[in-house]
């Protein structure tokens, strides 16, 4: 048994003990009982990272079914940043709830669905005027940032990259580079869709940003051709690719390049968004200023929501009718909204991003020292990865990631693996993480690291 307590002066949440607590195996013999219920009833398709099924959660850990209290490096995927149950997000939530469940903004709004337009506007960058659309999903949001971009161009083709991740829907599916597990099987898919090669530091040949910039506008004026371009999709820092961090000067060319040829710069900021990586988005870092921005995940603390929001220019120029979607804006989902910013704002959770960023990167930064399947630490707050490669290669090495997993999984860290090869380890932490628990995680993935190297 692990157990590990202390004060907690940043997690909100339902008053949770922040420890890890182990007292049966992972996955427990209720949590097993479940996963038979599920294997019954869940399409096969749909699959699961760790086999325990949650009945609490709150700060920085999730309470399973069998009473085992785990540490949570993963937030949902960078969703509830803000933690699980934050006290405004329940507190709006249970008010609105109270109030109505559901109209259709398209058919008769509330005025939850323009305040969160209102935040976003005021939040993204840049002081331009600007309006947004909310939606449901990330996908969603992505979606209709790229008929955006073609209603207002009159152009078709959008530029990605590799290692992009957009989402699963059939667009996004294209948009998307990985094949396994997210388009294998799943052809044709959308066309117009032109890939372009992106900064990836470790794996450019000491290529600069400017220099990468070069190459991949290169590709797109000779395969694509400027005056095509609807718009250029990109990650700030790619989040399933392996948190990959272009270099510096990178995005602004790209931007600076959209900006010369009428194209329209997207950042989907979907997984770095809300404080994320110390900044309220990871554009800022640079200074760039998108023309349209997506938002999902940490939005809304836990609820379904997403968003896009650019130059009122560019917003406006789909038809009326164009934009929208039965739920989209939910007023459940917007009152989370509004919740979860009130606490990014109250907490200054930019500044405990920076925080936990730091503390990860020094830490993971030593451990790279004594463990040679580390070939690099990267990210930027919160939002921290590390590659693994057989040692004295840039050779990615997938089963090593995975058995880090494993070892972290059996004793109660709950952490992520990514990347096209499948050999990074992302982790997530809620912004609200104590740092005793932070301290405590990672010296279960020192020691996973020790078991498995």
């Amino acid at each position: 048994m692990t157990d590990s307590t202390a004060s907690n002066p940043v997690a909100g949440g339902p008053g949770l003990p922040q420890q890890r607590l182990l007292v049966t195996g992972i996955p427990g013999p209720r949590s097993q009982a479940l996963l038979a219920r599920r294997t019954a009833a869940v399409a096969a398709g749909v699959g699961t990272t760790l086999p325990v099924f949650i009945e609490r959660a709150g700060g920085g850990v999730l309470v399973d079914v069998d009473g085992n209290s785990l540490i949570d490096f993963g937030s949902g995927i960078a969703v509830v940043s803000v933690g699980n149950a934050a006290e405004a997000v329940v507190s709006r939530v249970q008010d609105q709830l109270a109030r109505f469940t559901h109209t259709c903004f398209m058919v008769t709004p509330y005025d939850g669905y323009v305040e969160v337009c209102e935040a976003l506007n005021r939040l993204t960058p840049g002081d331009h005027e600007k309006r947004s659309a909310l939606f449901n999903s990330g996908a969603e949001a992505v979606e209709n940032a790229v008929k955006i971009a073609r209603a207002h161009t009159r152009r078709q083709s959008v530029v990605v990259f590799d290692h992009a991740y957009h989402g699963r829907t059939n667009l996004t599916m294209a948009l998307t580079a990985k094949n396994m597990p997210y388009k294998h099987s799943f052809g044709p898919f959308a066309p117009e869709i032109y890939r372009a090669p992106m900064s990836y530091p470790l794996r450019d040949g000491g290529l600069d940003g400017a220099e990468a910039a070069r190459r991949a506008i290169d590709v797109i004026d000779k395969q694509v051709g400027a005056d095509e371009v609807a718009c250029v999709l990109i990650e700030p820092i790619q989040g399933e690719g392996g948190f990959v961090v272009p270099a510096p000067g990178f995005l602004p060319a790209l931007a600076q390049w959209c900006r010369d040829n009428g194209a329209v710069f997207v950042a989907d900021e979907i997984q770095t968004g809300f404080c994320r990586t110390g900044d309220w988005f990871a554009c800022e870092h640079e200074g760039v200023v998108p023309d349209l921005v997506t938002t999902a995940k940490g939005i809304a603390g836990g609820l379904p929501l997403a968003g896009v929001t650019g130059r009122a220019d560019i917003m406006d120029a789909p038809h009326v009718g164009g934009l929208g979607g039965t739920y989209g804006g939910n007023p459940l989902a917007c009152a989370a909204a509004l919740g979860a910013i009130e606490t990014m704002e109250s907490l200054d959770l930019r500044e405990r991003a920076r925080r936990i960023g730091a503390v990860m990167t020094e830490r993971l930064t030593e451990m790279a020292g004594r463990y040679d399947v580390i070939g690099e630490v990267r990210g930027r707050g919160a939002m921290v990865a590390v590659e693994l490669l057989r040692a004295g290669s840039h050779e990615p090495d997938a089963a090593v990631a995975a058995a880090v997993a494993r070892a972290c999984h059996a004793e109660g860290l709950v952490v992520l693996t990514c990347g096209t090869y499948g050999n990074v380890l992302r982790l997530l932490p809620p912004l609200v993480m104590p740092d005793h628990l932070l301290d405590e995680g990672l010296t279960v993935l020192d020691k996973a690291f020790a078991a498995s190297s």
